[in-house]
C-alpha cells in the first residue's frame, strides 16, 4: 500500500499501524473523514476496491501491502503528524472556534479532529505554533520539568536598559506566583524591542515577566521552540509539516 510519509519516526509509525490485520470499515475510517456507518454505505455501493477488485463485506481483513481505493482514488493512513504553523493575530491556540476561530481552521488537512495544540500563544501574539496528534511528544514540548526552551520576539512600550538583562537572568517575582521565574535570556536589540528565551510556559509570561518590572508588552511574536525555528518561508497563516529532524529534535 503506497504511503504519504514524512520522515523514518512517522514511517515507523504508520508500519506498526498496519502489522495487524484490521477491519476493511475500520481501516476507511481512520483514512478518511467518513463515519463508520457512511463506510459502510460506500462498500455497499462498490465504491471500495482492494488491490482492483470490489470489495463490499466491512469485516475484509486489510493487511500491509495492500492498495485500497476509495472511487478509484488509493487512501492511506494518516499516521502521527507533525506541524508548525506561523501564527497570525485574531486566532486562538483551541481546538475549536469561540470568540476567534482556532488556528486548526487554518489547516487544509484531513481529520483536524485529531490534532491538538503543543504550547499556545494569545490572540494578539504571532508566531511559531507546534501542531501534533502525538501526545507524548507534545508533552515534551509543553513539560515544565522538560526545560524546552521558548524564544521571543517582544516589542515594549516603555525603552529599557542592559541592567535588565541581570534581573531576568536571576528570575522575575511574577504577581501571584510563589518564588522566581527560571533564568531568562534577555538580549537587547533596540530601546523598545528585545529578544527573550525562557524554558517555563506560565499564563501570560512574557507579558507579566515585563509587567513586573514596570513595562507594557505591545507587540509579541515567537520565533523558536526548542531547536525548532518558525519558517522564515511562512507568510502569517501558512504552515508546512516538520523535517525528520525536526521532529527529533524534541
Amino acid at each position: 500500500m503506497p504511503f504519504t510519509l514524512c520522515g523514518p519516526i512517522i514511517r515507523q509509525f504508520l508500519f506498526l499501524r498496519v502489522s495487524n490485520p484490521v477491519r476493511l470499515d475500520k481501516f476507511i475510517c481512520e483514512c478518511t473523514s467518513l463515519t463508520r456507518s457512511l463506510a459502510k454505505k460506500a462498500l455497499h455501493r462498490g465504491e471500495i476496491s482492494c488491490n482492483g477488485v470490489v470489495v463490499t463485506d466491512p469485516g475484509f481483513k486489510v493487511t500491509e501491502g495492500m492498495e485500497i481505493c476509495l472511487d478509484g482514488e488509493p487512501i492511506t493512513l494518516v499516521g502521527e503528524r507533525y506541524l508548525m504553523l506561523n501564527k497570525p493575530v485574531d486566532t486562538i491556540c483551541s481546538t475549536i472556534d469561540e470568540v476567534y476561530p482556532s488556528v486548526l481552521s487554518l489547516l487544509a488537512i484531513e481529520k483536524p479532529q485529531t490534532l491538538h495544540i503543543a504550547g499556545r500563544l494569545d490572540a494578539d501574539t504571532t508566531g511559531l505554533v507546534l501542531i501534533t496528534s502525538d501526545g507524548q511528544w507534545s508533552h515534551r514540548v509543553t513539560s515544565p520539568k522538560k526545560d524546552c526552551a521558548k524564544r521571543y520576539l517582544v516589542q515594549l512600550a516603555e525603552p529599557v536598559d542592559n541592567s535588565l538583562i541581570a534581573i531576568f537572568a536571576a528570575g522575575v517575582q511574577l504577581r501571584g506566583e510563589e518564588g522566581l521565574t527560571k533564568p531568562a535570556i534577555l538580549e537587547i536589540l533596540e530601546p523598545q524591542r528585545v529578544r527573550l528565551t525562557i524554558t517555563e510556559g506560565k499564563y501570560h509570561q512574557v507579558k507579566r515577566m515585563f509587567a513586573a518590572v514596570g513595562n507594557h508588552v505591545v507587540g509579541l511574536h515567537r520565533e523558536q521552540i526548542g531547536q525548532i525555528a518558525l519558517d522564515p518561508a511562512l507568510a502569517l497563516g501558512e504552515w508546512r509539516y516538520l523535517t525528520a529532524a525536526e521532529i527529533a529534535s524534541i
